[in-house]
């Protein structure tokens, strides 16, 4: 895809509540039949490559965190198992906030807030934080068929109100480029650094399927 914000994706079920409502009641019945804790989005390198940015920047462990469309929580999960103690998870799907309270519960990190919140309608009692991470979240909102140019920029405004000045923002994508991702985020937000992702070549041209930025609210 290329021409960044006037384009618009085919809408999927991807980009629907009932959808991820379906989803995370099987994978809660599924966890409370076997343990399983389910998918995680963009696979095991895509939280290691957060949590290493993390190390690198000497991030304090008690810096507010919070993670948008947790899921399952696992991204929470290994954060609390990397020594982060103020983390904070949000979904709009209520099976999925208590798929995850399952899981922390069971990975003994009862700290951890987990909390059935839309991130285009954050209420008065989210609070704000230092660092937002959203690994896949933006990336349904762009496939939603009820008007997903509106939704985007409503999610701009959003994380506008939850992250701190100077706080840290950090995108993992699969439908959109890093200059894409840049224009769609260029009211209030520079481009810090872009995250290396595992590359693939076809046809002689070398790509990568997914893009990680990180970005700094000014």
């Amino acid at each position: 895809m290329s021409g960044g914000e006037e384009e618009e994706f085919k809408p999927s079920a991807l980009g629907t509540k009932e959808h991820w409502d379906a989803a995370y009641e099987r994978e809660l019945h599924n966890f409370k039949e076997s343990g399983d804790t389910g998918d995680i989005w963009f696979g095991e390198e895509s939280m290691t490559r957060i949590i290493r940015w993390l190390e690198k920047q000497k991030i304090p462990l008690d810096s507010s965190v919070l993670d948008i469309g947790t899921g399952n929580g696992i991204l929470l999960v290994e954060l609390g198992k990397s020594g982060y103690t103020n983390l904070t998870g949000v979904d709009y799907s209520p099976s999925a906030v208590q798929l995850s309270k399952n899981i922390m519960e069971k990975e003994g990190l009862p700290y951890i807030k987990l909390l059935v919140e839309d991130i285009l309608n954050p209420s008065d009692e989210l609070p704000t934080f230092q660092i937002c991470i959203d690994k896949g979240t933006f990336d349904a909102i762009s496939l939603n068929s009820d008007g997903a140019a509106e939704k985007r920029k409503q999610y701009v405004k959003s994380l506008q109100r939850v992250l701190r000045s100077n706080g840290f923002f950090l995108i993992t994508s699969c439908n959109w480029t890093k200059e894409e991702l840049c224009k769609q985020f260029e009211e209030g937000f520079l481009l810090l650094e872009e995250l290396p992702t595992p590359t693939f070549c076809f046809g002689g041209r070398t790509g990568n399927s997914v893009t990680a930025l990180v970005l700094q609210k000014t």
